[in-house]
């Protein structure tokens, strides 16, 4: 049994919110063409626990921290601010994006252990664990 100290897993994510990437533009949108990191800014671990979400290192303030009830869902898409062509061609690039209401509303977009190489993440893993979490 898991206390509330002892992660379920954890990885490394590059992160960005929809409001991030939506004032991305021109040489931020080409130089992701060769590595996500000029989109996706925030880096760190996420880290899940019984009873919560860490985004370890999401801002200057330190982690975010998100319980259940701050995740409306949480799924592997590709959207107008990162489609197919920025994301990789295979389905394996699409990222996972959870849709929170705190600490304020919107989209954020978390490629979960991102090999740049291969463009294939964990997201679809990370997708059924934290929707299992929610469902938990």
């Amino acid at each position: 049994m898991n206390t509330a100290g002892t992660p379920l897993a954890e990885a490394d994510y590059i992160a960005a919110t929809a409001d991030e990437l939506s004032r991305r533009q021109g040489a931020d949108r080409a130089a992701a063409l060769v590595s996500q990191r000029a989109l996706f800014q925030r880096r760190g671990r996420i880290v899940l626990h019984p009873d919560r979400l860490v985004l370890t290192n999401w801002s200057d303030t330190g982690s975010l921290v998100l319980v259940r009830t701050d995740i409306t869902a949480a799924e592997t898409r590709f959207t107008d601010l990162y489609g197919r062509f920025v994301g990789g061609l295979l389905n394996a690039g699409k990222p996972l994006v959870l849709t929170v209401t705190a600490p304020s509303p919107g989209d954020l977009y978390l490629p979960v252990n991102r090999r740049e190489f291969m463009e294939t993440t964990d997201d679809r893993q990370w997708e059924k664990r934290i929707n299992e979490w929610l469902n938990g």
